[in-house]
């Protein structure tokens, strides 16, 4: 699992990157609003830590703009501990609020918890046909052989499993994991939806995992 942590504090971004690390976590530091948003797009993190007072932008701008086009995890860690801050921020799309100084067992808890609530039934270990996906590890196993998969492509797979047996759009995919840029992409999905199917279909030309619903945008089959 990969973790963005937003703070301009770099003590708090070392103290995180500790404690996620210590629970298998990848962890991504950017020290202001830009440069999280920015870390965002490049490394597609399966949550956002994010600090209010940043120095280029409040953390409320910054929690508005991913919630434009994603709806990854966010936890909002912050010494502001009025009421209407937290209501504000958990009614804008924050998925969590950690008031600081905060333990750190309890903070790796609650990002865990925020994180489970994003999966089916808590599942994060997904077996179809011959093949096994584990989210948490970031792990494809096809048979008896690891499968290597781009950040981009792990990212549209992990979103088709989140809503496993349901259509997911294509705006919806391309929103998730383009951000922004999202409508320019379009070619660049097709081509990411056609190299997951050599990777992970017994025969692409004619795939049975990854469907494509005409018009509308494509599927995982689930058994």
């Amino acid at each position: 699992m990969r973790a963005l942590v937003i703070d301009d504090e770099p003590r708090i971004r070392r103290l995180l990157a500790i404690g996620l690390a210590g629970k298998g976590w990848e962890t991504f530091e950017a020290a202001n609003g830009f440069e999280g948003i920015q870390g965002f797009l490049s490394n597609k993190p399966d949550v956002v830590l994010l600090d209010l007072n940043l120095p280029d932008m409040d953390g409320m701008e910054v929690l508005t703009r991913l919630r434009a086009w994603s709806s990854v995890p966010v936890v909002v860690l912050s010494v502001r501990d009025s009421q209407d801050d937290i209501v504000a921020l958990l009614n804008a799309g924050a998925d969590d609020y950690i008031i600081k100084p905060f333990y750190i067992n309890e903070m790796l808890a609650r990002v865990s918890a925020v994180c489970r609530r994003m999966l089916p039934s808590g599942t994060q270990v997904y077996r179809i046909a011959d093949l096994e996906i584990d989210l948490d590890c970031r792990k494809v196993i096809k048979g008896a052989e690891e499968i290597h998969l781009t950040v981009t492509e792990f990212s549209i797979l992990s979103i088709l499993l989140r809503y496993a047996g349901k259509i997911v759009t294509k705006d919806r995919l391309l929103k998730e994991v383009w951000g922004p840029s999202w409508e320019t992409e379009e070619g660049s999905l097709r081509v990411h939806i056609l190299a997951l199917r050599r990777k992970l279909e017994s025969d692409p030309q004619h795939p049975s995992i990854i469907l494509t619903e005409p018009g509308v945008g494509y599927r995982i089959a689930l058994p």
